[in-house]
């Protein structure tokens, strides 16, 4: 591994042998890589296939002729790995997060929101159909009150007609066109908002998706432009070549007093900002964690109300409606004599008419077709759960993942480390006679 690295990290291969070495080196990496791009644009960004196959195949070329060809690219692309390790790997999981809602949640809390406005439209209908039915009921009360009122007792008293008019809606169908109207109407808007939203996150997500990648080789870029221009460059660290030189200058004792703050790059320590810089990134995940519990939770409750929609809807007993008709009809005798007299007036009934009707309203039916509720999808859950763990664990590795970008740089140009550590030599010893 050592040689395979060393072929891999010089400027220009020696002879052919090593010439062949890098040559199949830089392929398995192209290849691998494309694979990985096809598959972040195919299933992550939702890119067609064709489109996902001609751009890895492109990125591929180009990348294998970019190893090849340029030393500096090759460094550059060796700590791209471990910078995906920092802030700029986590832009990248969070963007993946993002489509992982959009593309599975956010269609299932539409769907259950479909469901409940499917629930609430089969009880508008039955519940209409069952007032409408009623208008049938008093149709019948009014004709037999009509029929009692003509078959009074005394037919001088009784009246022309006793049947009262109705005017009653017979044919419902315009009501239940209006209503499966709306209904269409509701369910396109919904779609429309659903497309829109889908659309508007899907295209977002790419944008990022692309800028995030973009910054992530400018990260790589920057950072080696600075170690290779800048001496005191994150150039702290008790390296092998800095012990090996204090030894061979006889002054070990400078990086025994210097250790507090002098680190080792293959150490566990962490220095005091470290240590800041790890915890207000863990905020930051948490907040993005929070914000991504918010749209599960929000996924839950939709199913939570679907479900019971549809099992109270399903157990919606006939609300009876009970009409008691009381008409009585009675004629005083002469009542001016009887008052006059100071007796109390005789009556004469005409007409009692008592009875009581009995009438259901029903809200739910098994024709209406209500779609189920979706649950969600644990998978989801799952590996949403994995990348926010992977998320925590880069912030806690962040400063392990500099640290190896520090060496990876460092064995691509040695003579330029060995200039930095004579550098940090010096600085310590002009601090030490200080």
């Amino acid at each position: 591994m050592a040689d395979l690295w060393w072929i891999y990290s010089k400027p220009v291969p020696a002879d052919g042998r090593e010439l062949w070495t890098l040559f199949l080196q830089c392929s398995c990496i192209t290849v691998v890589i494309g694979g990985l791009f096809y598959n972040w644009m195919f299933a992550s960004l939702e890119y067609s296939w064709r489109l996902s196959v001609a751009m890895a195949v492109s990125f591929s070329l180009l990348l294998l002729l970019t190893l090849l060809l340029v030393h500096p690219a090759r460094c550059v692309f060796s700590m791209i790995m471990p910078t995906l390790g920092t802030k700029q790997g986590r832009k990248l999981l969070f963007s993946t997060c993002v489509m992982i809602a959009v593309v599975n949640i956010t269609p299932n809390i539409i769907s259950n929101i479909k469901t409940i406005l499917q629930v609430i439209k089969c009880i508008c209908k039955n519940s209409s159909d069952s007032l409408l039915n009623s208008t049938a009921l008093l149709e019948k009360v009014s004709w037999e009150l009509g029929v009692t009122v003509q078959e009074t007792v005394h037919s001088i008293y009784k009246p022309m007609n006793g049947h009262f008019r109705l005017s009653l809606l017979q044919n419902s169908s315009l009501i239940y066109q209006k209503m499966h109207l709306a209904g269409e109407k509701i369910s396109r808007e919904f779609l429309s908002v659903e497309v829109l939203v889908k659309d508007s996150i899907r295209v977002a997500n790419r944008l990022a998706a692309g800028f995030f990648m973009l910054y992530l080789c400018f990260e790589s870029t920057w950072y080696l432009k600075n170690y290779l221009t800048n001496l005191r460059f994150d150039n702290f660290y008790i390296t092998k070549k800095l012990e090996r030189l204090a030894m061979d200058r006889k002054a070990a004792h400078l990086l025994g007093g210097s250790s507090k703050k002098l680190i080792r790059p293959t150490g566990l320590k962490l220095s005091w900002e470290e240590v800041v810089l790890c915890l207000v990134q863990a905020m930051l995940v948490t907040v993005a964690l929070l914000l991504m519990l918010v749209v599960v939770a929000m996924d839950h409750f939709a199913f939570s109300v679907a479900d019971t929609a549809v099992r109270r809807a399903a157990q919606f007993s006939a609300v009876p409606v009970t009409l008691s008709i009381k008409y009585k009809v009675e004629i005083g005798i002469m009542p001016f004599l009887f008052k006059l007299f100071g007796r109390p007036s005789e009556e004469l009934l005409l007409g009692d008419f008592n009875r009581t009707y009995h009438h259901h309203l029903i809200f739910s039916s098994a024709h209406c077709t209500v779609s189920p509720p979706t649950p969600p999808n644990p998978s989801v859950l799952l590996v949403v759960g994995l990348l926010f763990c992977i998320l925590y664990a880069t912030v806690f590795l962040e400063t392990y993942a500099r640290r190896l970008c520090r060496t990876i740089a460092a064995s691509f140009f040695q003579s330029w480390e060995e200039q930095r550590v004579l550098y940090l030599y010096r600085k310590l010893s002009r601090r030490h006679r200080k």
